[in-house]
């Protein structure tokens, strides 16, 4: 396989998440790829929608912004279905107007004062994940595991909202430091009834999805080294 290029990577890519889910005994179609493109260029990301993918994660909201913007004139122009934009990074309460009008899923909802900004100022309804620090990590963002099934109840009452999962970033950790942590949202997600559980990246992700991912978020594995 030649993994040369972005093509290529992502072929490897699909080909672990394959693997991975043979093992756990799953269905690899049941397991969706968002390509993280933080950082890199809206001709590598036609390049990667080009080869197939067509889910899109960005972190930062103001470098997404443009980038998305190029990437969906290039699709209307070659009369090609654009890509859906995922928010996989932290967000600001001031910053949710640019979120409804440019991503159609938001993976990263981390409290309950955001979700309400959300609710006020959306149209439509927006499946969000809710994001959770399973690790308690003081530098993240995210739910505390026991605040979710509350937090599930309040957005209940938000019209707008409409909650599909939960979605983890590990700590960075020995694999059996990760798995229990994978784990854990998996039993979270299914004592509370949903659907998603968006759980590994480029380090982790099959990991991830031996323990029940439904979704990956991988970046370095398929564009290469983040520019510095």
């Amino acid at each position: 396989m030649d993994t040369s290029g972005i093509a290529g990577r992502i072929e490897a890519v699909r080909a672990r998440i394959a693997g991975a889910a043979e093992r756990a005994g799953r269905n690899p179609a049941n397991i969706k790829l968002v390509a993280v493109s933080k950082t890199f260029s809206a001709d590598l990301v036609e390049q990667a929608i080009e080869a197939g993918l067509d889910d899109l994660g960005e972190n930062r909201i103001q470098e997404a912004i443009p980038k998305i913007q190029t990437v969906t004139d290039w699709c209307r122009a070659i009369e090609r279905a654009p890509p859906t934009w995922h928010l996989v990074g932290h967000l600001q309460r001031n910053k949710v107007k640019a979120v409804l009008d440019h991503f159609a899923i938001l993976q990263s909802l981390d409290s309950l004062r955001l979700a309400e900004a959300l609710n006020e100022r959306a149209a439509r309804p927006l499946p969000v994940y809710l994001e959770v620090n399973v690790s308690a990590e003081p530098q993240k963002f995210g739910f505390a595991p026991a605040q979710v099934n509350g937090a599930l109840a309040a957005i209940a009452r938000l019209h707008h909202l409409r909650p599909v999962g939960l979605m983890i970033v590990a700590a960075q950790a020995e694999d059996d430091v990760v798995r229990r942590a994978f784990r854990e949202l998996r039993e979270l997600r299914d004592a509370n009834g949903l659907k998603e559980l968006s759980m590994g990246m480029t380090g982790d992700f099959e990991i991830a999805i031996e323990e029940g991912s439904t979704c990956v978020r991988v970046g370095r594995a398929i564009f290469g080294e983040r520019p510095t």
